[in-house]
C-alpha cells in the first residue's frame, strides 16, 4: 500500500472520518448486502464504481457529505477505490463481486519493516554543546510523526523552559492538503506573537486536531492571528501559491515559511530535530528527548534529573502510547 494509507491513517483525517467508518464495518457489510441483490458475477469497474459510491453515500457519510469514486483499479485481485471524502482522498477496497467493502487495508510487509527499523540502533551524533542549548523541531501539522515526535517533547520543553531556545518549524512542502497550509500559518502566529499561549493551543490542538476549538481553550486573540495570518500569507505566498499550482514539491504544495532553513539543514521530512544546529535522530518519548537534549548543555541543569514518561507517544492525534516505536519513521 502507499505510504499515503499510514500517513492518513494517522492524522486527524483518519480520527475524524475513516476511523468511525472502520468501526462500523461489520455494520456496513451487513447493510451493503441488504442494500444490493445478491449476485454471483463479477461486476465491472463502471458498476463497482456505482454501487459503492451509493452505498457509501447512503451508510458512511454525513447528510451534509458526499464521497466520490475518483478511480477503479484492479488490485490484489480486489478493486482498489479512490475515494474523495472532501477532505482527502483514501484508498478502500472492495471484492469484485460487490459484497464486501474494506475501508482501508494496511500492507503487511510494509508495517512489519517499519517495525523491524524501530528495533534498530541509530548512529549517534555528536552534538555541540553550548551554555543555552537551541532545539528546533520541524514538522508537518498533520503528520502522525511530526505530531508523534511534539507529544513528546512539550514535556521536555516546558521542563526546561526558557533553559533552552525552543522552536517548532515546519517542513517546506505539506503532504495533507490545504488544511494543514491552513493550520500552520495559524501555528507560526500563534508562537511568533501570542507565545505564551502556544504550548496550550498545541497540548489542545495534539489530542484533537481541532482548530477552531483550540483556538478558544487557548484564549488566543483572534483579531491579532487574523491579522498575522494574513501578513505572513502576503509574504510567503502560501495560500496563491496553492491555488496557482507553484513552488510544488512534486505533488505537495510549498510552505515557504522557514524554507531557508529547511534547506540549511536538509530538512527532508517530519519531523526532523535539531539541536544546536545539528539534525539528530532520537527515540520520541519525553523522556529520551530530556535525554538527547541535556547531553547538548555545556553545564546540564537540574531539570535533566528529571523523570519523564519513558512510553513513546502514539503517533497522530488523541492520547496513548505506542508500544512500537520508530525513531526514523517520517512523512516525507
Amino acid at each position: 500500500m502507499k505510504k499515503k494509507i499510514k500517513d492518513l491513517s494517522q492524522s486527524g483525517v483518519f480520527t475524524r472520518i475513516v476511523l468511525p467508518i472502520i468501526l462500523v464495518v461489520i455494520l456496513a457489510i451487513i447493510g451493503w448486502n441488504n442494500f444490493k441483490k445478491p449476485t454471483a458475477k463479477n461486476l465491472s469497474a463502471a458498476e463497482i464504481k456505482t454501487h459503492a459510491e451509493e452505498f457509501i453515500n447512503a451508510y458512511l457519510m454525513a447528510p451534509d457529505s458526499k464521497a466520490t469514486i475518483k478511480e477503479v483499479i484492479d488490485e490484489y485481485g480486489l478493486y482498489k477505490l479512490n475515494v474523495d471524502i472532501v477532505s482527502d482522498v483514501i484508498e478502500s477496497y472492495i471484492t469484485k463481486d460487490g459484497k464486501l467493502f474494506f475501508p482501508q487495508a494496511f500492507n503487511v510487509e510494509e508495517m512489519q519493516g517499519d517495525v523491524a527499523a524501530g528495533g534498530q540502533e541509530v548512529a549517534p551524533v555528536e552534538v555541540p554543546k553550548t551554555a543555552k542549548p537551541n532545539v528546533e523541531v520541524f514538522v508537518m501539522s498533520h503528520c502522525p510523526y511530526g505530531t508523534q515526535i511534539e507529544k513528546g517533547i512539550l514535556p521536555v520543553a516546558k521542563a526546561l523552559g526558557d533553559k533552552i531556545d525552543f522552536e517548532i518549524k515546519f517542513v517546506d512542502y505539506a503532504m495533507h492538503g490545504e488544511v494543514e497550509l491552513d493550520e500552520q500559518l495559524v501555528q507560526y502566529c500563534i508562537q511568533e506573537e501570542q507565545n505564551d499561549k502556544f504550548f496550550p493551543y498545541l497540548d489542545c490542538f495534539l489530542l484533537s486536531g481541532e482548530t477552531s476549538s483550540c483556538l478558544a481553550e487557548a484564549n488566543i486573540d483572534q483579531t491579532a492571528l487574523d491579522s498575522c495570518v494574513t501578513k505572513t500569507d502576503n509574504e510567503f505566498k502560501v495560500k496563491e501559491n496553492f491555488v496557482n499550482n507553484v513552488g510544488f514539491s512534486g505533488t505537495f504544495p510549498g510552505f515557504d515559511v522557514h524554507k531557508a532553513d529547511n534547506q540549511k539543514y536538509g530538512v527532508a521530512g517530519s519531523p526532523t530535530l535539531v539541536i544546536n544546529e545539528t539534525v539528530v535522530q532520537s527515540a520520541r518519548d519525553p523522556q529520551s528527548l530530556l535525554t538527547t537534549i541535556c547531553g547538548a548543555f555545556e553545564n546540564a541543569p537540574e531539570e535533566c534529573s528529571e523523570t519523564l514518561p519513558s512510553a513513546s507517544p502514539a503517533p497522530g492525534f488523541g492520547a496513548g502510547t505506542s508500544a512500537t516505536a520508530s525513531a526514523t519513521a517520517a512523512c516525507n
